[in-house]
C-alpha cells in the first residue's frame, strides 16, 4: 500500500533537553519536536512516579486519542475507569505551541511536578515529558539500571 501524501509524517521525541523556565512559566519545545508553522496543541498529564517524584507527561493529539480509546475499552464494571477518568480527566490540560515554540505550563501543574527555573524535556519517542532537571538525574539513574534487563527482553 502507497502512503497517503497528504499525511504528515509522525514525529518522534527522541533524546532530551535542559531549557530555561521564564517568569510566565513558559518552556521552549525543542524544534526538531515540531513542525514548522504548526500550532499543535498538546495534553498535558500530571504523571505520578514513585519515589522519583511527579513529572508532566505531554500528549500529542494522535496520543490522547490512543489514551481516551484505551480508557473506553476498560469494561464500565471495572471500578478503575471511573477513577482513571477523573484522575486524567482532573489533572491535564490542553496547552498550544506559540509561535515562538513555547507551552506554557498551567501553574498548579508546574508546581505538583516542582518546575521553576530550568526543565529537563525527555522524549519517550510517542510522546515527552517534562521534569525538574534535579529528579531527572534520578529517573535517569534507575532508568539506566533496567535498561539492560529490558532490551534483552526486545531480542
Amino acid at each position: 500500500m502507497e502512503p497517503d501524501k497528504n499525511t504528515k509524517s509522525a514525529a518522534y521525541y527522541t533524546s532530551f533537553y535542559k531549557h530555561d523556565v521564564d517568569e510566565k512559566r513558559r518552556v521552549q519545545v525543542p524544534a526538531k519536536w515540531r513542525r514548522d508553522g504548526e500550532l499543535v496543541e498538546y495534553t498535558l498529564v500530571t504523571w505520578p512516579q514513585n519515589r522519583e517524584g511527579t513529572c508532566l507527561r505531554v500528549l500529542p493529539p494522535g496520543e490522547m486519542a490512543k489514551l481516551m480509546q484505551q480508557l473506553e475499552g476498560l469494561p464500565n464494571s471495572d471500578p478503575t475507569k471511573v477513577a482513571l477518568k477523573r484522575y486524567i480527566g482532573t489533572e491535564s490540560e490542553g496547552v498550544t505551541v506559540d509561535k515562538a515554540g513555547r507551552i506554557c505550563l498551567p501553574e498548579r501543574m508546574a508546581k505538583a511536578a516542582d518546575i521553576t527555573g530550568e526543565a529537563m524535556l525527555v522524549g519517550l519517542l510517542d510522546k515527552f515529558e517534562i521534569w525538574n532537571p534535579a529528579r531527572y538525574e534520578r529517573v535517569k539513574a534507575s532508568d539506566s539500571m533496567m535498561a539492560a534487563e529490558a532490551m534483552r527482553l526486545m531480542g
